[in-house]
């Protein structure tokens, strides 16, 4: 039986972390960790566990396996890195850092300490997109020519636990806005989807939805790979009305849409005027209550189980914020940045 602490105890703890470790019988979530006391104690009292304000004093006291780091993205780097020095595998919340040094740090922490690090990069892990991971790397579509992916919803205001007043809107604890948020995701999943990193980003990111925000909160991206594979990227807080978590691949033998379909996740439009449809089970969003497992949790306690690589190590984490580290340097410099 793992014993597990989560440090950060706002919404994607209290929707996603702490309800799947709950549910995966080898786990037993011994601690949690938030600022806010009257939070920290509520979450405590449901899961039955011991409660911190100081993540410092629960890593010295409490003898856990693991650890989940769900705070504003500004503490990733140091709680992580206090939990890897003190002998515990680490879940970490997207983006993994705000530098290529804080991630370079983080990786060095998990190898001295010979302890896994884990990116929740929970795209990876919808149906939809494992099956089409497998038909590209079967070679059933042919070469990819193109994408468009976007990520857009209207905004953490009704996700997080503190509304419009969260950390998600203020530059000094998030560093990034719906760049960070949502665009991450988007970078690492087509990163898994293609195979290959990306070559090259140009950007256009914008705060001209949320007035409150010291953040961005609208960006478009167009990225290009070492074979020639070029496609756009969308990230928004600005997508009032519904969300949109699409991706469309144009490929030698067809076309195929993913998670643009009410009813079929996959939808394949191929060249002859076949199409074919796949209902594989939806991706999560953060109106479904909890009720669509994000595939992390489990993946992570099974690499902890197994003592094995996990499927999104530190390396794959730092390589998709790599990707939106240029989009920030594209829109300041107004040029094309080179991510080689």
């Amino acid at each position: 039986m793992l014993k597990i602490a989560v440090v950060g105890c706002g919404s994607i703890a209290r929707h996603r972390h702490l309800p799947e470790y709950d549910a995966n019988p080898d786990v037993v979530v011994q601690a949690v960790c938030d600022i806010n006391q009257d939070r920290v104690e509520e979450i405590g009292s449901m899961y039955n566990a011991m409660t911190y304000t100081s993540y410092e004093t629960m890593l010295e006291k409490e003898d856990v396996d693991a650890v989940s780091v769900c705070t504003p993205n500004y503490l990733h780097a140091p709680v992580t890195i206090a939990a890897l020095n003190a002998g515990k595998h680490v879940l970490c919340e997207k983006p993994m850092a705000t530098s290529r040094e804080e991630a370079d740090d983080m990786i060095e922490a998990a190898k001295n300490n010979r302890r896994w690090l884990m990116i929740a990069h929970n795209q990876r892990f919808v149906p939809s997109h494992k099956k089409a991971r497998e038909l590209i790397e079967n070679g059933d579509l042919g070469k990819i020519y193109s994408f468009r992916t976007a990520f857009g919803h209207g905004g953490p205001e009704g996700w997080s636990a503190d509304g419009a007043d969260s950390w998600f809107f203020k530059k000094d604890e998030a560093f990034i806005g719906a760049m960070g948020d949502l665009g991450v995701h988007k970078t690492d999943l087509m990163r898994y989807l293609l195979g290959e990193d990306f070559q090259s980003v140009g950007a256009f990111i914008e705060t001209s939805a949320k007035d409150h925000s010291t953040v961005d909160d609208t960006a478009v991206c167009v990225l290009k790979t070492p074979a020639g594979v070029i496609g756009t990227l969308a990230a928004s807080w600005s997508y009032n009305g519904s969300e949109d978590n699409s991706t469309v691949l144009y490929t030698e033998k067809g076309m195929v849409r993913l998670e643009d379909d009410p009813a079929d996740n996959l939808i394949i439009h191929y060249t002859n005027g076949d199409v074919v449809k796949y209902e594989l089970g939806g991706i999560q969003t953060n109106d479904d209550g909890g009720q669509t497992s994000s595939g992390v949790i489990d993946a992570f306690i099974t690499s902890v189980l197994n003592n094995e690589e996990p499927p999104v190590p530190g390396e794959e984490g730092k390589k998709s914020l790599e990707v939106i580290l240029g989009a920030l340097e594209s829109e300041e410099t107004k040029r094309i940045v080179d991510l080689t």
